[in-house]
């Protein structure tokens, strides 16, 4: 059974920090290309980050570009998003995705809000 489990959302305070992580099984993990969308309220869903399978190379959305880090761990089966400076704009619920051709999986996602 494939399962991608999203954790470490919480609520953070402006310029604050928090690292989210999704473990997966199911699938050879170490295949796939992953990735890590948000969806804030009233908007579409929208792609933050992405890795390749082997981890070299990495894609990130303008908005996040220099304070969002991704990365993995395939001895783990695990997928990483380090946010810095987070920013109010940033609220939004998190998702991970497994990809490689036709195959998409998608994990539940993890609540990140960013208030004072």
């Amino acid at each position: 059974q494939v399962q991608l489990v999203e954790s470490g959302g919480g609520l953070v305070q402006p310029g604050g920090s928090l690292r989210l992580s999704c473990a997966a099984s199911g699938f050879t993990f170490s295949n796939y290309v992953m990735s890590w969308y948000r969806q804030a309220p009233g908007k579409e869903r929208e792609l933050v980050a992405t890795i390749s399978s082997t981890g070299g190379r990495l894609n990130y959305a303008d908005s996040v570009k220099g304070r969002f880090t991704i990365s993995r761990d395939n001895a783990k089966n695990t997928v990483y998003l380090q946010m810095n400076s987070l920013k109010p704009e940033d609220t939004a619920v998190y998702y991970c995705k497994g990809e490689r051709a036709w195959y998409n999986y998608w994990g539940q996602g993890t609540q990140v809000t960013v208030s004072s």
